[in-house]
């Protein structure tokens, strides 16, 4: 999952460990395809897993985001070796609740805190750069890891969510903080 072209890409978030940069499909897609097409990986995030076509439809999507809003879900790289970890970032469709923060880790790259990492980066760009007064975090219920990251960013729940595309039944929750609550953690 190397990806050689990470040097050359304009990073939109860099912390530690990590890159987050907009999503190049031809570098990106392979990677892609092989998280979205592990029915673990997707399990939470609507259940269906994704081939080669419809991942590239989805990255596509996520591009238009990025065009439309100035933001988006944005590849992650690890700066270490350069491998594809996932794709994290703001999320703002229309028929969404609020502006989202999302993440979604290759599982080759799960339990080692990128989520956590690139997911308070993204809260810290959200407030410090877009000015946002709040963002959530769309997590299905009995999506643990998602909720524990939510909550060690700062972020807890909200408001139950019902049918939101592309979750279809799984039942799940906004988790979410404001700026102001965001503001009084960084003063300290």
């Amino acid at each position: 999952m190397k990806n050689s072209r990470v040097a050359f890409m304009k990073p939109i978030i860099e912390t530690e460990r990590l890159i987050l940069r907009e999503v190049d499909i031809e570098c990106d897609l392979e990677p892609w395809v092989d998280m979205m097409s592990d029915e673990e990986t997707v399990r939470f995030i609507g259940g269906q897993t994704m081939d080669h076509a419809a991942s590239w439809r989805q990255m596509a999507m996520v591009i238009g985001h990025q065009v439309v809003r100035g933001y988006s879900f944005w590849s992650t790289i690890e700066k270490a070796t350069g491998d594809f970890v996932g794709r994290v970032g703001l999320w703002s469709p229309v028929g969404w609740p609020e502006p989202e923060i999302g993440w979604t880790i290759h599982r080759n790259y799960t339990r080692r805190g990128f989520a956590k990492e690139a997911g308070a980066a993204c809260v810290d760009y959200a407030f410090e750069t877009l000015g946002w007064d709040r963002c959530i975090h769309v997590i299905g219920e009995e999506n643990i890891g998602s909720i524990k990251t939510a909550e060690a960013i700062g972020s807890k729940r909200l408001y139950k969510v019902d049918k939101l595309p592309p979750f279809g039944d799984v039942k799940c929750w906004a988790y979410g903080q404001t700026r102001e609550e965001w503001e009084s953690r960084n003063e300290t």
